[in-house]
């Protein structure tokens, strides 16, 4: 009996149930995203035709519980993928992921530097410029002026949003550094 146990340990099974079954939900995870991803960003993702196809598809299911079987069956056809497949719809949603964090992180900086611009007046405005010399000084006082006199007066933020135009346009400009 001992020497069964022995050549059992040898024989390879393969992954055990509870990894398969992982695996089944970490694509049955991937499909749901992909269902959740707009069409034009659809097209970018390398996947074949086929699955393309009956990812649009999915998403064009509004029932409910016709949607979930809908995406089941849409993880189904994607386990029959290869894992390099796989693996290249993964990176490229993650890579989406990660460019939607870079420009949430450039529009907040933009706005702490419009605030800052509101409250702080000349004083921020050297600051920013010495980051950013090609920027137009005048422009950019008058507008902070302007939003600093909007919000002590109540008014609409009008030179408060033209502000954060021109900041986005400054700090996001091609070749720049910061």
């Amino acid at each position: 009996m001992h020497e069964e146990d022995f050549e059992d340990e040898e024989h390879d099974y393969g992954p055990s149930r509870s990894e398969q079954r992982r695996e089944a939900l970490a694509v049955l995870d991937l499909a749901m995203k992909l269902v959740g991803e707009s069409d034009a960003r659809l097209q970018q993702i390398p996947m074949d035709e086929d699955l393309l196809a009956l990812v649009i598809a999915s998403k064009k299911i509004t029932s409910q519980i016709a949607r979930k079987r809908q995406i089941h069956f849409l993880a189904k056809q994607m386990r029959r993928q290869d894992d390099e497949a796989l693996q290249l719809i993964r990176a490229a949603l993650e890579h989406d992921k990660a460019e939607g964090r870079r420009e949430a992180q450039a529009l907040h900086e933009v706005e702490y530097w419009r605030d800052k611009l509101v409250d702080d007046g000349d004083e921020a405005l050297s600051e920013l410029l010495e980051k950013h010399p090609h920027a137009d000084r005048q422009h950019l006082r008058q507008l902070a002026r302007n939003a600093h006199q909007e919000r002590l007066k109540n008014k609409p933020p009008h030179a408060y949003r033209e502000l954060f135009r021109e900041l986005r346009t400054l700090l996001t400009a091609p070749g720049d550094s910061n």
